[in-house]
């Protein structure tokens, strides 16, 4: 028998995110709902929880947040383009990354920046701070 006949059409909560192309590998999916950064229905839960279709996820990655409802269960990972028509995501939440991800690009560009290696006038001029101490 196949693995995926013996799974009766269950899939882990981790399996599914990763196979939804919201983390790399499942051990990453896997570290963020041990740390909570998943919620499903509003409540932390494990890994290993049985994910069903119409749950709502509640996923905060890279200061970026995502409220998606499931619409398809896989196990296995498949092309984004396909892996998009797994969830739904609401209109509020995508208006509220865009918004967010403006302001960290925002943030990020305001941020001053170094102007490269010193030179061999300030190294010295550093190390001669240094050694008066």
């Amino acid at each position: 028998m196949a693995r995926e006949e013996l799974d009766d059409g269950k899939v882990r909560l981790d399996k599914w995110l990763w196979a939804a192309r919201f983390f790399k590998t499942r051990q990453l999916a896997h570290e963020a709902l041990e740390l909570g950064r998943v919620l499903v229905n509003g409540d932390r839960v494990k890994a290993s929880r049985i994910v069903k279709e119409g749950d709502q996820l509640f996923l905060r990655l890279n200061q970026l947040e995502y409220n998606v409802e499931v619409l398809q269960l896989a196990t296995q990972r498949r092309p984004a383009k396909e892996a998009v028509l797994m969830y739904r995501e609401d209109e509020a939440s995508i208006a509220a990354r865009e918004e967010r991800r403006l302001l960290l690009k925002a943030d990020h560009a305001s941020f001053p920046h170094g102007e490269g290696r010193p030179t061999k006038k300030a190294r010295r001029e550093i190390s001669r701070f240094k050694s008066s101490f």
